[in-house]
């Protein structure tokens, strides 16, 4: 086995793969109502593959309504990292710099994603036809609720929005470009009274891409009408969030651009990107290669725990190639050196089931908590190991 890397970093450090560089930070000046707040740029970068962000951290207005609009913890995460990867088509990790949306109040995000009223829920709820702006289908008032919801179930879920900045010259902080992600739903979930049990009603994926795209232009115009926004380049991208059972997440699935100015979207780009869950049907169906290198690794971790069958890995593809797998192992140990020997031998399984060009993450926990980490980042031949204390 090769030699092990023990080192006790955190575990941003570790997932990073560089060294940090310590230089001076840069400093901006933001102007937000006629003041002029000075912000840190900080220099150094965990990874290519992620944005320098401006501090202090200045949250969106509609933060934390992805919790209640998203349904997977797993969907959260990725809506937010992968609208950073869709982002990076056209803005430069190191040329520009990212901030929580600041444009999309909370209470315009609540209202967009309404459905729109009948005029009958508009007397009840007193509302101006004005108001009426929720981008979901209206439905109807009385009749069958079943066929009623499978003709029009809620297509999104929830928008989010990031801001990409350069430093000009006079050390200003510039919006060079808006990123809007549109979760959309694959299964719809309603209820046929308060309180009462909940049904669902599959979306299949072309009518939610046709929905997704129709409401994507919408939201481009709606956009321009914001003051700071008329003039920018709006990229706008399409989610599809998996259903509540889910333990992998959903993927981003298109994006379009619209040019500083423009008040309509370019051609749409296809983006292709998956979560896989090992083992399952899917996997044995599309990814059988890479299905039994990780039934190899699985076979040999309950070798050394022979009544123990609970690693599951979760695999991501882009263009239809693994990436990177996150593998978890939770276990019982009886003692810290039990762990340490079994950290160490399943370290030697990564090296040896799983090629160079992936990465794989290996979380080993027990019902204390996290117990240790193992990384090989894509490209290194010896793995980087945390052991929790």
């Amino acid at each position: 086995m090769k030699k092990l890397m023990m080192l006790a970093l955190s575990l941003t450090l570790l997932l990073a793969g560089c060294a940090p560089n310590f230089n001076k930070q840069e400093e901006v000046v933001q102007e937000d109502k006629n003041e002029k707040d000075k912000a840190i740029i900080p220099n150094y970068k965990i990874s290519d593959k992620y944005y320098r962000t401006l501090l202090p951290f200045k949250p969106s207005e509609s933060r934390g309504l992805v919790v209640n609009n998203i349904s997977t913890k797993y969907d959260i995460n990725e809506f937010e990292t992968g609208l950073m990867r869709v982002a990076q088509n056209t803005f430069d990790t190191e040329k520009y710099f990212f901030q929580d949306g600041q444009y999309l109040k909370r209470e315009t995000v609540q209202a967009w994603l309404n459905r729109k009223f009948t005029e009958t829920q508009l007397k009840e709820l007193k509302m101006k036809a004005e108001d009426n702006i929720g981008l979901n289908p209206m439905i109807a008032d009385g009749g069958d609720i079943d066929k009623n919801n499978e003709k029009s179930p809620i297509y999104l879920a929830h928008i989010l929005e990031h801001n990409y900045l350069v430093r000009n010259d006079d050390g200003k902080g510039k919006l060079e470009g808006v990123v809007i992600g549109l979760a959309m739903n694959s299964v719809h979930y309603y209820q046929k009274e308060q309180y009462g049990a909940t049904f669902e009603t599959e979306i299949k994926r072309d009518v939610l891409e046709q929905e997704g795209k129709k409401m994507a232009e919408e939201v481009l115009q709606r956009v321009r009408q914001i003051k700071g926004l008329k003039d920018v380049p709006v990229t706008i991208a399409l989610f599809e969030q998996q259903p509540r059972t889910s333990v992998v997440p959903g993927s981003f699935f298109a994006y379009a651009k619209a040019e500083k100015g423009s008040n309509k979207l370019g051609g749409w780009e296809d983006i292709s990107e998956k979560y896989v869950l090992f083992p399952s049907s899917t996997a044995e169906k599309n990814h059988r290669d890479d299905l039994t290198a990780f039934l190899n690794f699985k076979q040999d971790v309950e070798t050394y725990f022979p009544n123990f069958n609970g690693v599951i890995g979760k695999a991501f593809y882009a263009q239809d190639q693994l990436q990177e797998i996150n593998i978890d192992i939770p276990i019982q140990f009886y003692g810290k050196a039990e762990g340490i020997g079994f950290t160490q031998y399943v370290t030697g399984l990564v090296v040896k089931h799983f090629p160079e060009y992936i990465s794989v993450q290996v979380n080993i926990s027990s019902v204390n908590g996290p117990e240790a980490l193992v990384v090989r980042k894509a490209d290194q031949s010896e793995p980087f190991v945390h052991i929790y204390q």
